[in-house]
């Protein structure tokens, strides 16, 4: 059918309904839907009509969003429908989604303004409601294609991934080892609890920002399934790019706004919650792989670099109670390609991770899964703790650098350091990688290591202003001056 004929209809039913003709309608971006959307304007009153071939969503959407409405909850209101047509027309909330509001507030200082995270702890507080308070009542007939997130629908997901993104990028595999791990993945999902409303596709772009309160779109695709997937979802929406932090508060604020309608254990929840963050991931990587790589839509690609940093984190933060090797093997070679990093053209902000440790308690791991970094040893350069009046005192501590200052060795030492380091730092962030880890190790990661750490630390924060984290892994066993 043309859209010609959509918009007569859609108009047609306007007029019915409130009788009265519109005055205008335009036709509004659908981004990666296939519904088609106007508004339809008159001096009275302003309305979204929106038009779908698949009845079986529009049935989803309608008994979802009248269900919602009826419970008070922020969701557009339905006007009126004609499913034999494909067509219904609802509430206007306007332009600006989370998404976009986010944007237009984000600056290279405040990658997270206040305002923008009292928007994201709003939602976050909001979701419970439609998880638990709403599912005890609704009918979960309708949902479309499948009633509850189950092993079939998990699976689907996973072969998405695999088709449409390992597959299109080139990145290797044995397929039936990947199966046998995917079988193991959904079976690990399955065992958290799975008797909520499961939103499905809740991200920024599906919240609507009006005065400053959000409202909330497109859950046509909601089952039953777990607590975890939504708020995953949510917080790791590659696009917007939440900082990690700003994830973790908002997690927090979740968890509140939760036990206000249910008892949760956090500890069993967070067991399984980075499980969906992973699936979420795979699920956004294969819509970004067939959009982008299959129907060559190439501005999908741009969010592909993020959702690798969005893998990088969780490879380096999270500990799955389960060995799924082959897709564990998957998820790092997609960490490691230089090649969809640089997908899009965009620009990812680089972290350097640097550390003091001691030789005697082993090396530091590569927590960043692309096993990219350097380890120096200090144990050739002078050494005060061999000194008696610098026993009790470290690498940070006045005395012990003005010690380091007057060694030339020490010197040369960092002088070379620093650009080893500075030319990787500079590819990095050409090639859109976002961790590098330098490690200094010396024997008891208390003076030479420290000293060394931190000195580079202050030199690339002065030179590049990247984000420069600085651990001392031996800093609970420095001995205390009595």
């Amino acid at each position: 059918m043309s859209s010609e004929k959509h918009t007569k209809n859609i108009a047609a039913l306007f007029e019915r309904h409130f009788k009265e003709k519109p005055q205008n309608i335009s036709a509004l971006q659908s981004h990666g839907s296939n519904r088609q959307r106007y508004r339809l304007r008159n001096k009275h009153r302003s309305v979204i009509g929106v038009q779908n071939q698949d009845r079986a969503e529009n049935m989803a959407f309608l008994e979802f969003c009248r269900h919602f409405y009826k419970l008070g909850l922020p969701v557009p209101e339905v006007y009126v429908d004609d499913l034999d047509a494909n067509i219904y027309i609802e509430e206007d909330l306007g332009d600006t989604t989370l998404f976009e509001a986010l944007l237009q507030e984000r600056d290279a200082v405040q990658r997270f303004p206040m305002k923008i995270e009292s928007l994201y702890t709003k939602v976050v507080k909001i979701l419970p409601r439609f998880q638990i308070e709403a599912a005890a009542s609704l009918n979960y007939d309708v949902c479309y294609p499948r009633n509850s997130f189950d092993q079939q629908s998990i699976h689907w997901d996973l072969n998405y991934f695999k088709y449409y993104f390992l597959k299109l990028a080139g990145i290797p595999f044995d397929e039936q080892k990947l199966e046998d791990d995917f079988l193991k993945f959904s079976a690990f999902l399955l065992e958290a609890k799975q008797d909520y409303f499961l939103y499905r596709d809740f991200q920024s772009r599906n919240v609507m920002v009006r005065q400053g309160e959000p409202f909330f779109i497109d859950f046509q695709g909601g089952r039953r399934g777990a607590l975890q997937y939504d708020i995953a979802s949510l917080l790791f929406d590659a696009k917007a790019d939440l900082p990690f932090e700003a994830r973790e508060r908002l997690l927090q604020r979740y968890f509140e706004a939760l036990q206000e309608y249910e008892t949760v254990d956090t500890h069993e929840f967070l067991k399984y919650y980075y499980g969906y963050v992973l699936v979420r991931i795979m699920q956004a990587m294969g819509a970004y792989g067939f959009r982008g790589f299959y129907e060559r839509k190439t501005h999908f690609l741009q969010s592909v670099p993020f959702a690798i940093r969005n893998l990088e984190f969780v490879l380096r933060t999270a500990d799955l109670p389960l060995k799924i090797p082959t897709l564990t093997q998957c998820w790092q070679q997609l960490v490691r390609s230089t090649t969809l990093r640089e997908l899009g053209s965009v620009h990812l902000p680089l972290i350097v991770r640097i550390q003091s440790f001691s030789y005697k308690t082993g090396f530091v791991p590569d927590e960043t899964g692309h096993g990219g970094g350097f380890v120096f040893d200090c144990r050739a350069l002078p050494n005060p703790g061999r000194q008696e009046r610098f026993k009790t005192q470290t690498g940070q501590d006045a005395d012990v650098i003005k010690f380091f200052e007057r060694e030339e060795q020490v010197h040369s030492f960092l002088t070379r350091v620093r650009d080893l380091v500075s030319q990787v730092v500079e590819n990095y962030r050409q090639r859109n990688f976002t961790d590098l880890s330098v490690a200094f190790g010396c024997t008891g990661g208390q003076h030479r290591s420290v000293y060394c750490a931190n000195q580079l630390a202050k030199y690339l924060t002065e030179k590049y202003g990247v984000k420069v984290e600085v651990s001392h892994r031996e800093e609970n066993n420095w001995p205390i001056a009595k």
